[in-house]
């Protein structure tokens, strides 16, 4: 049974509750620091934006340590994980130390890394930047884009969840 919560009553783990069982999509998002050092994590923040012109965005909380490179970069790219790639998602989404020392990595536009064997792989240009509540939206203009007719991995009210054909 759906109850509204009343505005006073709203807190953080409510909200969180909330949008968790919205279902979306894991993928790893990934740039070049300004060093050159590869950069990536997890994200299930992605959204489509534009057609015309081809436009994503995806969002980082501000206190994200990976903010600062991401801010400077003017590339990144959105791979758009399988639903095999569970272990991948787990390590961009832990303090692990070297996080590409797994998984198949090339060089994309840019010099960003791009994941092999996933669902799409969306390169682009960072369009704009800004600050939105507690997070960075990034928009990116989308340069090149390829994509698998594999399973996508799915995240929904914390835990991963597999896809099931509706008969």
């Amino acid at each position: 049974m759906n109850r509204p919560i009343d505005e006073a009553a709203l807190s953080t783990l409510v909200l969180r509750a909330a949008l968790g069982r919205f279902t979306t999509g894991v993928t790893i998002v990934t740039c070049r620091a300004p060093d050159g050092s590869p950069v990536g994590l997890t994200a299930n923040s992605f959204n489509a934006l534009s057609l015309n012109p081809p436009l994503v965005l995806w969002s980082l909380r501000e206190v994200s340590p990976n903010l600062p490179s991401f801010v400077a970069a003017p590339h990144f790219a959105v791979n758009v994980l399988a639903e095999n790639q569970v272990e991948l998602s787990r390590r961009f989404a832990s303090p692990v130390a070297d996080k590409f020392a797994e998984g198949l990595w090339s060089e994309g536009l840019g010099g960003v890394p791009v994941l092999a064997g996933c669902a799409a792989v969306f390169e682009c240009a960072q369009a704009s930047c800004q600050t939105a509540g507690d997070h960075m939206l990034f928009i990116g203009q989308v340069l090149r884009v390829s994509e698998a007719p594999v399973t996508p991995l799915v995240f929904q009210a914390g835990h991963y969840r597999m896809l099931g054909e509706i008969l």
